[in-house]
């Protein structure tokens, strides 16, 4: 009884609910919407007081219920049938009328949900990737546009999609078969096995004529060979993904923007060599990016203040900007754009597929770096040198990715890797020794804002940097005195005599007057070894060297030991601190532990300290006549040096008892110059122990600034105690006396 009572109740179902024929509704709602434009007569109505958005999402219902309805792979009657009838490229044309009003926005949305919700593969298809590419064309043609929010959306389902399947790129880009020209139909099986065999891919033969206009440098940096660029550049005019997201990217809606970079940062990051090498090849990628950054840059104004640029902080591409903010400075948001897309590139050159990464890289430095930097750190104007020097340095904080570090270090400082010699320090790299050159410039703040520029350098993980500066000239370390085999220890210890006998005789304050200092001939060591000195292991040396620079300042020309403030202990702390943070950054250089043994080293080599130490040893001889500004940023920087974990840096910039080649100075040497100098001046003016505790204390602001004779002199001498303070604790923190650190 109840079975007959059930399939009662479902023959009445049945007659209730009649199967629906899929592709009859499919094709009356296509002809509902093309009827439309047959019957309306009035092209104000927006299209959504139409019935064509609702016909739209019937259609997209009918196509994923059919989907479901098909064993996987199947093609259904009225996915044919939207294929078959070009429905998508009749929908792309109407899109492009923008008829009737807000009808572009319909046909984005419509193509985002079908390519997004019908599983089959449909980008393959002739009739689909031609329609999407004339629908990226006309996209975006102006910033601002009422349809940017269905056109990110549009664009991050072919992102989507090409991640899932590289193979897809050379269809939404070009359309044409990579390997033989011919238009893509329904041979997206054969492509994709091409892309996935192939370890690489070579531009069509045949590209259009139209495309090979206007972007061919950009090809050729891109790797492409130069022989094929002017002639056959399969590059488009037109726009194309690439160009949409780009111009998406520039959106003054912060979210329409982040979405669109975030997307062509997943489109850069394709895993397979193949498609990475298309897209750098046949795209204007490379451009785009690079143009954008360079058009960023130009966009600050000339007048922006250096301090202001210096005192912007580190940036990020994923924060949106604080209007509010913006008129803080003249020239804050143009500032903030630049940045924000700069470290978007810096993020790029982490996360794209290395091939992208090397060819976006190539061109920021050649189109920012050479083509516009380059010239403005070269002018005459100081106050441009002022501007581009705030704004290098700024980049060079800003910068982090290997990639485009490599690039700017490059631009800098050359790749040069031999030892300096005198005479050739103009010829080697022009930029780097114009740089250095504004380390000594007649203007004190350019001086000081190249001094902050290569400080920000030695803070870079990047091996080539002090190697470049410093290094490669105290390979060989001939700046140790030789001795000749057999007369090590005699010979050795009366040139020890003797120069320090000359060292005294030519500057009469360094006598037994004063034994505070600390430098007489009877507390000197032995000379260590022909080998050189190694590495402290005794208490002794280790506190040696650092009583050495701590007894370097006369007493009368301390003033920590009157001001609780300024312990020892303070520039320990401080010291091991940075250092640490050095050593983290020079863990993979694989730098040597012990000095390079002298007999293999070259004992005719000419000792030329390199042009940036000489700069600096230069700048540190006027201590006592330069702006208190000025001496901080000199001395930081030598301490920057001092910290790295170097034999050979440790002895030249640490050792005070090295035993020097004539003609040869160390940075021991330059400071006892500058406290012979200093004795004399003490002894030149009145109560200058009490005068310089006085702009001591102004300095840090304990008592009120006045101005009073011989300030920059005592300045330089509060920045001198404090250098000695910093260099010995330098040399603590790097071999203690309980061991290596």
């Amino acid at each position: 009884m109840f079975s007959r009572l059930g399939a009662f109740l479902q023959r009445a179902v049945e007659t209730q609910e009649p199967s629906i024929d899929l592709l009859e509704a499919f094709t009356e709602h296509w002809k509902g919407l093309t009827h439309y434009y047959l019957e309306t007569t009035d092209e104000n109505t927006p299209v959504k007081e139409t019935d064509i958005p609702w016909r739209l999402k019937q259609m997209l219902d009918i196509l994923v219920y059919e989907e479901k309805q098909h064993p996987a792979g199947e093609t259904g009657p009225c996915l044919e049938y939207l294929l078959q009838h070009k429905i998508l490229e009749t929908l792309s044309t109407l899109g492009k009328a923008e008829y009737p009003p807000g009808m572009r926005q319909q046909v984005f949305l419509f193509f985002s949900r079908v390519l997004g919700q019908v599983q089959h593969p449909l980008l393959h298809y002739l009739n689909v990737h031609r329609p999407v590419q004339k629908l990226l064309q006309f996209g975006s043609d102006a910033l601002g546009s009422a349809s940017e929010k269905e056109e990110v959306q549009f664009a991050a389902v072919l992102c989507a999609k090409i991640k899932q399947d590289p193979a897809l790129l050379t269809y939404i880009l070009e359309g044409k078969n990579l390997l033989t020209g011919s238009p893509q139909g329904d041979a997206g099986s054969s492509q994709d096995e091409s892309l996935a065999t192939n370890g690489a891919l070579t531009a069509s033969p045949e590209p259009d004529r139209e495309s090979s206009v206007g972007d061919a440098p950009c090809a050729s940096l891109a790797g492409k060979p130069k022989n094929s660029v002017s002639s056959s550049s399969p590059l488009r005019k037109e726009n194309n993904l690439i160009t949409s997201l780009i111009n998406l990217c520039k959106s003054q809606k912060s979210r329409i923007a982040l979405k669109a970079q975030e997307n062509l940062l997943l489109l850069m990051s394709v895993a397979q060599q193949a498609a990475a090498t298309y897209l750098v090849q046949n795209s204007a990628l490379c451009c785009l990016v690079t143009d954008h950054l360079c058009d960023l840059y130009s966009a600050v104004p000339t007048s922006a203040d250096p301090a202001d640029i210096l005192s912007l902080e580190r940036v990020s591409w994923r924060l949106q900007n604080n209007s509010a903010d913006e008129a803080s400075f003249p020239g804050k948001g143009s500032l903030d754009a630049f940045f924000s897309w700069l470290d978007y590139c810096d993020h790029l050159m982490r996360e794209a597929h290395p091939v992208v990464a090397d060819a976006v890289t190539e061109a920021i430095g050649e189109k920012l770096f050479q083509g516009i930097l380059q010239p403005q750190l070269l002018q005459m104007s100081e106050l441009g040198i002022l501007t581009s020097t705030a704004m290098l340095t700024a980049m060079v904080r800003q910068i982090s990715a290997p990639a485009l570090l490599r690039e700017l270090v490059t631009f800098l400082l050359g790749t040069e890797r031999q030892p300096e010699a005198i005479t050739d320090s103009a010829q080697q790299h022009l930029l780097r020794f114009q740089l250095i050159e504004h380390c000594n410039h007649l203007s004190d703040e350019i001086s000081l804002a190249t001094l902050r520029l290569f400080e920000e350098l030695l803070r870079k993980p990047h091996e080539h940097i002090v190697y470049s500066l410093v290094l490669r000239n105290l390979e060989e370390r001939s700046y140790i005195l030789r001795s000749q085999p057999g007369q090590e220890e005699r010979s050795t210890h009366e040139q020890d005599h003797c120069e320090d006998t000359l060292e005294l005789e030519e500057d009469p304050y360094f006598t037994d007057e004063f034994p505070g200092i600390g430098f007489r001939t009877c507390k000197k060591p032995m000379p260590s070894s022909p080998r050189g000195p190694a590495r402290p292991n005794e208490k002794t040396d280790v506190n040696e060297i650092v009583l050495s620079f701590l007894g370097l300042v006369p007493d009368e020309a301390k003033t920590t030991s009157y001001l609780e403030e300024a312990g020892y202990d303070t520039y320990v702390h401080d010291a091991l601190r940075l250092f640490q943070e050095c050593s983290a950054n020079i863990s993979s250089w694989h730098w040597p532990q012990a000095p390079k043994p002298l007999e293999p080293c070259d004992p005719q080599a000419a000792f030329y300290e390199g042009h940036f130490l000489k700069v600096l040893f230069d700048r540190m001889t006027r201590i006592l006549d330069q702006p208190y500004g000025l001496n901080l940023q000199m001395t930081s920087v030598l301490s920057r040096l001092a910290l790295f974990p170097h034999p050979h840096l440790h002895e030249y910039l640490l050792d005070p008892y090295l035993n020097l080649a004539p003609g040869c100075r160390t940075l021991f040497s330059v400071l006892i110059r500058v406290i012979g100098d200093l004795m004399q001046r003490i002894q030149r003016v009145s109560q200058f122990s009490a005068k310089l505790l006085l702009v001591r204390r102004q300095l840090m602001g304990l008592v009120p600034e006045e101005q009073m004779d011989h300030m920059t002199l005592f300045q330089g001498v509060v920045v001198l105690e404090e250098f000695c303070k910093e260099l010995a604790a330098i040399a603590f923190v790097k071999f203690p006396p309980e061991g290596p650190a």
